[in-house]
């Protein structure tokens, strides 16, 4: 029960971080005037990396998971659902309102802790649906957000496919780098007498951290910022 709180309430000390999550910036911007292609993909990085709403949904994921094989299957889902949508969206400017979007990707992070407690069995009485589903599902929103991230900048009309294409190749390599030590912390504490504990915290985090992202987008939408 010690070690449960002690979890619980490291992650809840990291919670301020997910509201200043993956923002554009203009120093951003100003890398992507004057940096050429090789600028797209370090944005693209660097924005999977401090997407933590992003991470948290992978890391959801991650626990569901059994084996290597598993988890590269459901990345690779994940990735070829948020791919089609980056791209696709950004070269035909198809828009939204990006705290709209948000907001839907906060709650598949609410989603996901909620199916990892059992919650569809508990509470609901039915079947968690298929998560190899649910994840491209999943990947097509988070896709979108991106985006919306993305079309926020001036990216101009020269090489527009290619920045694009870019970027997207930047936010593989960030979410790579992300992934890393996500497994490898999972991985770990598998084999420790507190992993229950640290499992069932995690994931009641990843509901309060959904539930908190949500209401912070919608408080975004409804106020302009």
């Amino acid at each position: 029960m010690r070690s449960k709180k002690y979890v619980l309430s490291t992650l809840l000390l990291l919670f301020p971080l997910l509201l200043a999550a993956h923002g554009v910036s203009a120093s951003d911007q100003e890398l992507l005037n004057n940096g050429g292609l090789l600028s797209y993909i370090y944005v693209g990085a660097k924005h999977m990396i401090t997407g933590y709403d992003h991470l948290l949904f992978l890391a959801g994921v991650i626990f569901y998971l059994k084996g290597f094989k598993d988890i590269v299957r459901f990345i690779t889902v994940f990735t070829i659902g948020h791919s089609i949508t980056l791209i696709g969206a950004t070269y035909l400017g198809i828009k939204a309102n990006e705290h709209l979007v948000d907001a839907v990707i906060a709650l598949s992070v609410l989603y996901k802790g909620f199916e990892n407690l059992g919650g569809f069995e508990k509470y609901i009485k039915v079947k968690s649906p298929n998560l190899l589903l649910m994840v491209l599902i999943f990947g097509l929103i988070h896709g979108f957000g991106l985006s919306t991230r993305l079309q926020s900048f001036d990216v101009g009309t020269s090489q527009f496919l290619s920045k694009i294409v870019c970027f997207n190749i930047g936010v593989e390599l960030g979410q790579v780098l992300a992934l890393i030590p996500i497994v490898f912390i999972i991985s770990f504490w598998k084999s420790k007498r507190s992993y229950k504990a640290f499992y069932k915290a995690a994931n009641l985090y990843l509901i309060i951290a959904g539930m908190g992202l949500f209401l912070y987008q919608l408080y975004g939408y409804f106020n302009g910022h």
